[in-house]
């Protein structure tokens, strides 16, 4: 346990147990994602097999700041912990800036006690100047208005013709829960061979849909019986995101991303939300290039990095040159294949 105390006051770190508690703070803190919330810890602990470590900062009797980590070990990239894995949000949530260092502070011992390299922090606003940080990804944050017409009145005249596009060709939308998983991850492992990625296991679907089943959504495009696209929604507060995606590639010349985010958008809007994120994505990239294309504006992330014993930052993405033959490799392999091995990979990398 870490204690810090000032002139002010006295802050301890320790490791949380109390998942009202958590909600609680998360609850009432401005800045808290949805992943912040403590049915996260189970998601990341049941589909995976990962620790999670919840650190808590109290000023007795307050909580005065959180820090949900998960920890790794694995063959390929050794011991290391991100705040939050599998997801677009997560890291440090405090009151002030003396809890968000005694948090930092027992992150570092943590690493320490465990061996763990690093620790990735992925935040939307720099929290520790100090400490060296990737500024490589951005959300795509689209403002909605309040109705329906509004909003397609303002979007750009050839995404409209390509939603146009994909109704003319006989696509059909529809939005459920859990029942439709099954379809939603049919497309998705598909897309992610094609792609060269390991995909998850429907065991993350399933457990995201058993811990925070009334938060997601599953939206999937059909061209008859056949389904072509799909994605899952996940809303906090007045945002709605979607933070996976797929279509077959094979179809895209019917527009059905087209039709899958208009459909959202129409389902955020006639919910009451304001905000529609578009999660994650590589400036200048295509997925970025989609996305603005909707009226979208970018907004910067931060991975700050918590490191121990080195002074190298991770690389974990398909840009690092030893990734790029398992890539070439990957996308060749036959989809029963990719889709049985590919959840043993992916489970090491954030």
């Amino acid at each position: 346990m870490v204690t810090i105390t000032t002139a002010q006051a006295r802050t301890t770190v320790s490791i949380a147990d109390d998942g009202a508690e958590w909600n609680a703070y998360v609850d009432r803190h401005a800045d808290a994602s949805g992943y912040h919330a403590w049915a996260w810890r189970h998601v990341f602990e049941q589909a995976f097999g990962h620790e999670a470590v919840y650190l808590v900062a109290r000023r007795e009797p307050h909580v005065v700041g959180v820090l949900p980590v998960v920890l790794f070990r694995s063959t390929l990239f050794g011991k290391f912990a991100v705040s939050l894995p599998f997801v677009n949000y997560g890291g440090v949530l405090a009151d002030d800036d003396q809890a968000s260092e005694a948090l930092l502070l027992e992150a570092r011992s943590l690493l320490s006690r465990r061996g763990a390299r690093h620790l990735e922090l992925r935040h939307r606003l720099r929290h520790f100047p100090a400490l060296p940080a990737k500024d490589h990804k951005v959300t795509l944050l689209l403002d909605l208005p309040s109705t329906e017409e509004a909003c397609w009145q303002g979007l750009d005249r050839k995404v409209r013709n390509q939603v146009r596009k994909a109704e003319k060709s006989g696509l059909t939308a529809e939005i459920g829960g859990r029942s439709l998983l099954p379809e939603f991850y049919a497309v998705f492992a598909r897309n992610m061979r094609d792609l060269g990625t390991p995909v998850y296991s429907p065991r993350f679907f399933d457990a995201i849909c058993a811990h925070v089943e009334s938060r997601v959504r599953v939206v999937l495009v059909r061209l008859g019986s056949e389904v072509i696209a799909a994605g899952i929604t996940h809303t906090h507060r007045q945002v709605m995101e979607m933070p996976w995606a797929s279509s077959l590639k094979e179809r895209r010349d019917l527009c059905p991303n087209n039709l899958l985010y208009w459909t959202v958008i129409r389902e955020a809007i006639r919910t009451g939300h304001a905000v529609l994120d578009f999660g994650r994505s590589t400036a200048d990239e295509g997925p970025y290039l989609f996305k603005l294309q909707w009226g979208a504006h970018p907004e910067q992330l931060w991975w700050e990095y918590c490191l121990n014993g080195t002074d190298a930052l991770p690389d974990h993405s398909t840009k690092n040159p030893r990734m790029q033959t398992a890539i070439a490799l990957w996308k060749r392999l036959p989809l029963p294949v990719a889709s049985f091995i590919g959840p043993h990979v992916v489970r090491s990398i954030p």
